[in-house]
């Protein structure tokens, strides 16, 4: 067992390491930060979309920018948009799931405001109709994926693809790009 834990540490810091060295990806989380300070800087909002663990990490990232990170600061206005369940339900059961992010992003996005769709595989069906719709209001799209970006790849604004094809270590250098934005952005606007 013990084989076990040091491996997957150790496999877990390959990926970061991979992120480290991949100037590009750094330069899309750059990119990213910039785009977050913008929208807050101009009042818009920053939306999250995943599915399974990558909405607990669009949960876990909103929360970070809503509430607060390392500074007292006042509120940033960031939403996962899974987080009605009633309303998830209601448009899975009327719609199909396929549309429960799609539907959000027409009713809460604004030209300006940032939508990040988190997806492993950059495939979801839900993620790829919530990046399209976000593109036609006027939406900047950043997407969070892994080492191909999939077919979301072709549709972001940046895309932030972690050199892996193992979901749970892309999902761990999400978080810690998340980490990394929420950080930069609370640097930028918030100085001590």
């Amino acid at each position: 067992m013990i084989d076990f834990v040091k491996n997957t540490i150790e496999a877990s810091i390959r990926v970061k390491e991979d992120v480290l060295s991949d100037e590009p990806l750094l330069q899309a989380v750059e990119s990213s930060a910039k785009a977050f300070i913008a929208t807050f800087q101009s009042g818009g909002k920053v939306l999250f979309c995943g599915n399974g663990g990558s909405a607990a990490d669009a949960q876990h990232l909103a929360a970070e920018l809503s509430g607060r990170f390392y500074r007292d600061r006042e509120p940033l206005f960031a939403e996962a948009l899974h987080v009605n369940s009633s309303y998830v339900t209601a448009v899975a059961n009327d719609y199909g799931y396929d549309h429960v992010f799609s539907r959000m992003v027409k009713a809460a996005g604004r030209p300006g405001d940032v939508l990040v769709a988190i997806s492993t595989s950059g495939n979801s069906p839900n993620i790829l109709n919530a990046v399209e719709s976000a593109k036609a209001i006027g939406m900047t799209v950043i997407g969070m994926s892994g080492s191909t970006g999939g077919k979301m790849k072709a549709l972001c604004d940046i895309l932030i693809n972690v050199p892996s094809t193992d979901t749970p270590r892309i999902q761990e250098a999400h978080i810690l790009i998340g980490h990394i934005l929420c950080a930069l952005v609370e640097q930028s606007l918030f100085k001590a």
